[in-house]
């Protein structure tokens, strides 16, 4: 029977599901590889052709490992809180709940169908009652959790309570908020729970604190910086402003420096890791207090050129400083609060990227500068962001070229410090080089030597001290949305307190709608009777996306664990993900929040690894072949109901319009089903060429607006699985960007059905034979076999298909029917096509369902050593013949064979050979 994909490969699909054929267990004597895809979001619209590119490299991958004798885990689940579920049910009132199901159910079926060899008996799912229980639980612990300095890891709150009681807060190395309290053991023991709960709360690693944040008022909630483009929110385009609220945050910068270094462990590629090294932002330099001119308050600026501190020509505060407002003379508010105002308008990432604009408000106030008495005008200006550093920054025009533009712009001293600086009425000059002048005590110190005296003034003064600052933040923890994780906190006396651990999960409530109270409080508080044992109130915030997605690798090694997060025999087994492949957009996202949460786990003994991801990859994105047709309009510039081929185009006047790339065959356009397509094209008229509508072409990004969006269910009901999987394969290589272009998938189709001819005759019976294999049959065998092995080992799939189909070729060609070579065969290919791999292997005799566990081929170089030779044989130059002769043969051997030969004989007509040139393994020529 010809290769009928459908049958076999719902005949698979099924006896893997029955027989829970890809379950991985931990009490296996197998060495252990652990393949993670980042897990997807269900939306509505289900898998395009471009989002399995990274799920089949893994999965040809994992059952490469498995073939390989590892026991692989490769789950599969779903990121499934999130807003585009919830802003549908804004919209139709339904819950999103449901809509998140029907999508699941959608992606299940698609999955199914691509054949992957996920276990599924480990599936997750954020948003089940079941396993937010857990992302519950951590952040319970990380409230109950403090940094300690000393020992550069998180311990348990009781330890630093241990420490208030019996020496206050002296010698307490925490990363902590800058207002804690210095007090003795005996105030500690005479402050109210509620003022010890308060100080604590500036320690634990999850906290509320006032902070300015990315509100987006058309969502109704706040925006991570990565959830922000240009302003605007990168789901649905609304404007985001900054705004201060009280929020959860994770104290994430207590780990900066880990993060940092952990980052030399890892094999990720070197742009993420440049990405993270970049938003984490670690500076090395000095803090200073600037006294604020008759006032009791000091501006602490951070600097990493504390040795300009002479140049220091005015101070700048961030637009949101808690300060601004105290600072700013009657005589200026007006302009600080337009200012600030039109700064609102802009996000962090817009203000930090704007390097050419110039803007700024002057408070009216005025700082001392501390190495020179100098009185220094106090600023505001939006290039300084609350949130870096102390929200404060000296402004040294000489040294710095944005604030060189500032002082120009604002006709502010630019003051030379160095002799080394040069055109300085044209540019700021940063130069470490030189000597110091108008510096004071520094003046005739080189670099090293000022920062040096400078730091050892700062502290012997009591006004600063060399410091290491980080560009990253602690990370906003909270969400005023309805579907998420509920915080597990009430609030008692304005202070948060965690709930009991045997009282979660906590459940989120039915609500009647899903929009913000009229009061302006998050969805939650629609709830009714919603508070803790009936009396307190309880957290209305939800955590934010990224939180059930920062440990959920963890889940997948013990999913249906009803007492723990996971076991510890399946966390000391499992260990971490051996190779994770998802998109690079998550590198300061999902795989920072992710690498931070694993680090903690590991401070609290709960897991053993430093770092989740031993190597990650980032699969490149498919992009969208758009097709378009041209339609003509009148010289009124009307659209007509005619359109016209893509080589005509240029002889009229046309508008060019996207066109359902599903309608489009090779570039030639359905001209019925266009008809079909859409109501205004019902009596369409076409101009052809050659009988044919040829469609324009452009590769942009897949889209349903462009018209260009493949659905995969389409080629598997057309081509099969197998096919589809390994046509995503062959596109490129799988780090780089490609275009999607169905016109190539027939290809690799009629090399399955080739491959499906190796095992049958000409009447379609299965027809293979038990003989000893020859030589070339051995060669082809072991070239594919080597091949795919090395090609698998460094991931680039692409190439093994093109040698998959030389090999068949070859064995083809060689009327192959040997069932060791074809069994083989059938092994190498099966990672990329499993489906038919699996019917042939049960064909030959094997035992259903067993073809995953079997033993890849080992490789024998020896079978592709040539011993032999097609030598091209000569008669005075010119090429007669070629002879096959053993490549062991000497020059004397070689003649006698030579000559000897009829068909040589025949050439030399009985002529005596004057000379034999021979050059062994290329050619042999004979001279009469």
């Amino acid at each position: 029977m010809d290769y009928q994909f459908k049958e076999i490969e719902q005949k698979w699909q099924k006896h893997w599901a029955e027989n829970q054929t890809f379950k991985a267990d931990t009490k296996s004597n197998k060495p252990k590889y652990y393949v993670l895809d980042m897990f997807p979001y269900p939306s509505g619209a289900g898998l395009h052709v471009g989002h399995p590119l990274g799920y089949i490299a893994s999965d040809v991958f994992s059952r490469y490992k498995r073939l390989k004798g590892f026991n692989v885990l490769h789950p599969m689940g779903y990121d499934s809180f999130g807003l585009p579920a919830e802003q549908y049910a804004i919209q139709t009132g339904q819950h999103p709940a449901v809509t998140t199901k029907a999508n699941i159910d959608t992606y299940r079926r698609q999955l199914d169908q691509i054949g992957f060899s996920f276990d599924w008996s480990k599936e997750v799912r954020t948003s089940d009652a079941e396993y937010y229980k857990w992302t519950q639980w951590i952040f319970m612990r990380l409230f109950n959790s403090w940094y300690n300095l000393e020992t550069d890891k998180a311990e348990d709150i009781s330890t630093l309570i241990e420490k208030f009681n019996t020496s206050g807060s002296a010698d307490i190395k925490a990363v902590c908020d800058d207002d804690i309290q210095s007090f003795l053991p005996s105030d500690w023991a005479n402050f109210t729970a509620e003022e010890k709960q308060a100080e604590l709360l500036k320690y634990r690693l999850t906290y509320l604190k006032e902070s300015t944040v990315n509100w987006c008022p058309a969502l109704g909630t706040v925006l991570a910086n990565d959830e922000v483009i240009g302003g605007f929110s990168e789901r649905g385009g609304y404007p985001v402003e900054q705004k201060k609220m009280m929020q959860w945050s994770m104290r994430i910068t207590a780990y900066a420096d880990r993060l940092l270094r952990g980052l030399d462990t890892i094999d990720w590629p070197e742009p993420v890791k440049e990405m993270q090294r970049n938003w984490i932002g670690k500076s090395v330099g000095a803090s200073v207090k600037f006294k604020v001119e008759n006032s009791n308050k000091e501006i602490e600026v951070f600097t990493t050129r504390v040795d300009t501190i002479f140049g220091v020509s005015y101070l700048v505060l961030a637009p949101e400083h808690e300060w601004v407002a105290e600072l700013t003379t009657d005589e200026q508010r007006t302009a600080i609060e337009n200012y600030i105002a039109q700064t609102k308008k802009k996000s962090e990432l817009d203000r930090m990227a704007d390097t050419k604009t110039v803007s700024g408000a002057f408070t009216g106030s005025y700082v001392i500068n501390p190495a020179n008495n100098e009185r220094l005008p106090l600023w505001i200006a939006d290039y300084v962001l609350a949130g870096y550093g102390t929200g404060a920054v000296m402004g040294v025009p000489s040294g710095d070229q944005r604030d060189f533009a500032f002082a120009t712009h604002f006709n502010l001293p630019v003051i030379q410090v160095s002799d080394a600086q040069k055109d300085l009425d044209q540019q700021a000059d940063p130069t470490k080089e030189g000597r110091y002048i108008n510096s004071g005590f520094i003046n005739g110190l080189n670099y090293k030597e000022a920062v040096a005296k400078l730091n050892n003034w700062l502290e012997e003064e009591g006004i600063g001290k060399a410091k290491v600052n980080y560009r990253m933040r602690d990370a906003i923890f909270g969400r005023q949305r309805y579907w998420g994780e509920p915080i597990p906190v009430y609030f008692k006396d304005g202070l948060p307190y965690l709930i009991q651990e045997e009282e979660l999960p906590l459940v989120l409530p039915e609500i009647d709608k899903y929009l913000p109270t009229e009061t302006g409080e998050p969805p939650l508080g629609r709830a009714e009777d919603w508070k803790y044992h009936g009396k307190y109130e309880y957290e209305l915030s939800t955590m934010p996306g990224w939180a059930g997605s920062s440990w959920y690798w963890y889940r997948y090694m013990d999913a249906q664990n009803l007492k723990e997060f996971a076991s510890q025999e399946a966390v000391n087994y499992w260990k971490d993900v051996d190779l994770y492949i998802g998109g690079s957009e998550h590198a300061t996202g999902h795989l920072l929040y992710s690498r931070f949460w694993n680090k903690f786990l590991k401070d609290l003994g709960l897991v053993q690894e430093e770092e989740p991801f031993k190597k990650l990859i980032n699969q490149g994105m498919i992009q969208g072949r758009s097709n378009f047709v041209y339609r003509l309009v009148d010289e009124e510039g009307r659209a007509t109901h005619t359109f016209v081929s893509a080589g005509l185009r240029n002889q009229y006047k046309t508008i060019t319009l996207h066109v359902d790339v599903n309608i489009v065959e090779n570039d030639v356009l359905n001209v019925d089903k266009f008809k079909q397509w859409r109501e205004e094209y019902a009596n369409a008229e076409f101009i052809l060429e050659n009988g044919r509508y040829i469609c324009g072409v452009e590769v942009e990004k897949m889209s349903k607006s462009k018209y260009n969006v493949v659905n995969p269910d389409v080629l598997i009901a057309q081509y099969g699985a197998d096919t589809f999987r390994m046509y995503e394969m062959f596109l490129g290589p799988l780090e780089q960007s490609k275009p999607w272009n169905t016109n190539g998938i027939e290809g690799v189709f009629k090399f399955l059905r080739k491959f499906w001819r190796l095992f049958h005759n000409d009447a379609w019976e299965f027809s293979v034979v038990d003989a000893e294999p020859s030589k070339a049959e051995l060669k082809a065998l072991h070239k594919i076999i080597k091949k795919v092995q090395d090609d698998v080992e460094r991931f680039s799939f692409n190439t093994s298909v093109s040698s998959f189909m030389i090999a068949v070729n070859e064995l083809t060609d060689l009327k192959c029917k040997n069932r060791s070579i074809l069994q083989d065969l059938v092994i190498v290919l099966s990672p990329y096509a499993p489906h038919i791999c699996e019917e042939l292997w049960s064909l030959l005799g094997n035992g259903a369902g067993t073809l995953s566990y079997a033993a890849y081929p080992v490789f024998n170089a020896d079978y592709l050593v040539e011993d032999e030779f097609a030598y091209p044989i000569s008669i005075n130059g010119k090429m007669k013949m070629n002879l096959n002769l053993a490549l062991t043969l000497d020059e004397t051997q070689v003649r006698e064979a030579v000559l000897g030969n009829t068909q040589v004989q025949g050439y030399l007509e009985g002529k005596e050979p004057k000379k034999i040139i021979f050059v062994k393994g290329k050619i042999v020529n004979i001279v009469v």
